[in-house]
């Protein structure tokens, strides 16, 4: 019976039918190239081996288009911006009349941060506010310190870094003060609040996710 199903075509069936028979090499030629379209990955010796051996489950393949990788452009590294003194203020413009307009705007950014600083609100919210807070503006003095040549000063914070602060004074000197071993005191609308730099070591932007002990220390 399968003999019968799968015999092929003589000349007077594929007459009467209308059906063309293909010869022999055509028939082969076309089943090479159909081969070689669905398997362009692999050499001629090697599909003949593969065909001989197992079935082969033919597919269409697709070309994969390769992912142009983007060059993400790299700003200065720190020690670029050191080099080139990016952030040194120069001597003609340490005077401390020219911040004074960024301190009234340190004010108001901190009367908005705190919803309006009247004389009933709570100290502790005040506190907690300012240490997350941006002090570039703030007036800030030095009221303890394990050197005594710093306790005194005070100024307007022009820039923080991780490890100090630089202030410029009435006497337009810019005095660069270590955190460590200092406490600092922040005054706004008769309001003062306490700084403890050893306990405030971190980068201003890096204040702002961190959680602060509300436990006081008297500790420098």
């Amino acid at each position: 019976m399968k003999s019968v199903v799968y015999q092929a075509f003589s000349q007077k069936e594929a007459k009467e039918f209308d059906i063309e028979l293909p010869g022999a090499q055509q028939a082969e030629a076309f089943v090479r190239a159909f081969l070689k379209r669905s398997t362009p990955r692999m050499s001629q010796q090697a599909r003949e081996h593969q065909l001989q051996r197992k079935a082969v489950v033919l597919e269409y393949s697709t070309r994969r288009k390769r992912k142009e990788k983007k060059k993400k452009s790299k700003g200065l590294s720190a020690r670029q911006r050191r080099e080139l003194r990016l952030f040194d203020i120069k001597p003609e413009q340490q005077r401390y009349s020219l911040f004074l307009p960024l301190h009234e705007l340190w004010k108001q950014y901190i009367r908005d941060l705190c919803g309006g600083l009247k004389p009933d609100t709570q100290p502790q919210m005040i506190q907690a506010k300012l240490l997350k807070a941006d002090l570039h503006g703030a007036l800030v003095s030095v009221t303890k310190s394990k050197c005594p040549s710093y306790v005194g000063v005070t100024g307007i914070l022009l820039q923080e870094t991780k490890h100090v602060f630089k202030v410029l004074t009435k006497e337009d000197r810019l005095k660069v003060i270590p955190k460590l071993n200092c406490v600092f005191t922040v005054e706004i609308d008769g309001f003062i609040s306490y700084i403890y730099g050893s306990k405030f070591q971190l980068r201003s932007s890096e204040r702002s996710a961190k959680k602060f002990k509300a436990k006081g220390t008297v500790d420098l």
